[in-house]
């Protein structure tokens, strides 16, 4: 090769380089910051508004739900994620309703787990009430997913019917054990109620406790109309909950985030780790990470406001162009608001949502 060449391939290898860079550059998308320069990597996806239970503090007994028709399908749903996380989510959270009841909900956990496999997903969870665990767990752990949520507010298994009204404890405790088996790390999500498991306080952090299990209690929402349910009745302030805790236990604050909107104590005594979320007496807005997407494709960027952005429209008018959908996430982004404007104190339900929990997962 003649040496009067070299430079001129040096040349060509150096715009090759840069090309290749370049095209790399154009090929990453920017992240998504809301007004507020909060930075959104978790998404919320409800994939079915059905349920088999019907907690009093969720939905009503006679729910009326959505036709099928109006539910984005299991290959929707996964398009609609993969431009999420091409967009910085790093963390996908299924809920429902119970998510384990969309029939083939199995074949998109399965189709998400090569998220996970490219680095793209860092975590693929769900919050399950744990009634289907035990046909499902195993199928989850192989499709990537580590950690899961549990709902239960009780031990007892006659208030448990009482507060699922169609829930059965024995079902869902024999959920927890296919989990644990299967080597999914549990966590129980508790919704403090008060004058219901007030009195169980000190039964579940043991229950928990004694079984390896994290333990998250949550505030009550005000989230629908659940036909004369008394919500400041229901409502159990998590600042008193941590009050009545420490009359038996050291509770020492752990600067430690899950991702979500939960603060974290640990029980010195027993090294568990306890979790608060306090939507309403400590409420978590200023570091929100998250939006919800339901299964009609509707995106709520606040869980306690009522804008809401049509993301069915752009997914199903452009079906080979995920620009548009693109374009309709970023500007429903920009109008993220501050903080919602949940509030027991006047002895009303102010800032309640129209929409039950079971809409958009919670």
């Amino acid at each position: 090769m003649s040496s009067c060449l070299l430079p001129i391939i040096k040349l060509l290898i150096q715009y090759l380089l840069l090309a290749v860079h370049a095209n790399s550059i154009a090929g990453m998308s920017m992240p998504l910051i809301d007004p507020f320069h909060r930075a959104i990597n978790y998404l919320r996806i409800s994939v079915t508004d059905r349920c088999d239970f019907r907690c009093v503090y969720c939905m009503s007994e006679a729910m009326q739900f959505l036709p099928k028709k109006k539910l984005l399908t299991l290959e929707e749903l996964d398009r609609m994620c993969s431009t999420f996380i091409r967009l910085g989510v790093e963390k996908l959270r299924i809920t429902g309703g119970e998510p384990l009841v969309r029939r083939d909900i199995m074949s998109f956990f399965q189709s998400m787990s090569r998220h996970l496999e490219s680095g793209a997903l860092k975590e693929l969870t769900l919050t399950t009430n744990g009634s289907q665990l035990h046909r499902f767990a195993d199928q989850l752990y192989a499709a990537g997913v580590r950690r899961i949520n549990i709902s239960l507010d009780t031990l007892d298994e006659e208030k448990f019917a009482r507060v699922t009204r169609w829930g059965r404890l024995p079902q869902v405790l024999r959920g927890i054990e296919a989990a644990q088996n299967a080597g999914l790390r549990v966590k129980i999500n508790t919704v403090a109620l008060k004058g219901f498991n007030e009195d169980e306080l000190f039964t579940l952090t043991k229950w928990c406790a004694n079984r390896d299990i994290d333990l998250t209690f949550i505030e009550v929402m005000p989230m629908g109309d659940l036909e004369g349910e008394d919500r400041i009745g229901q409502y159990w302030p998590l600042s008193d909950l941590r009050q009545k805790l420490a009359t038996r236990y050291t509770l020492s604050d752990l600067a430690e985030r899950s991702g979500g909107p939960a603060r974290y104590v640990e029980l010195v005594e027993s090294g568990q780790k306890i979790g608060f979320i306090t939507p309403l007496t400590h409420n978590f807005c200023e570091s929100c990470n998250r939006v919800r997407l339901t299964c009609t494709g509707d995106l709520y960027t606040c869980l306690g406001q009522e804008g809401k952005a049509d993301l069915r429209m752009p997914l199903r008018d452009h079906p080979a162009d995920d620009a548009p959908l693109e374009n309709a996430i970023r500007q429903a982004i920009g109008r993220k608001p501050k903080g919602h404007d949940f509030d027991y104190s006047r002895q009303e339900v102010a800032g309640q949502m129209s929409r039950h929990m079971s809409h958009t997962g919670g």
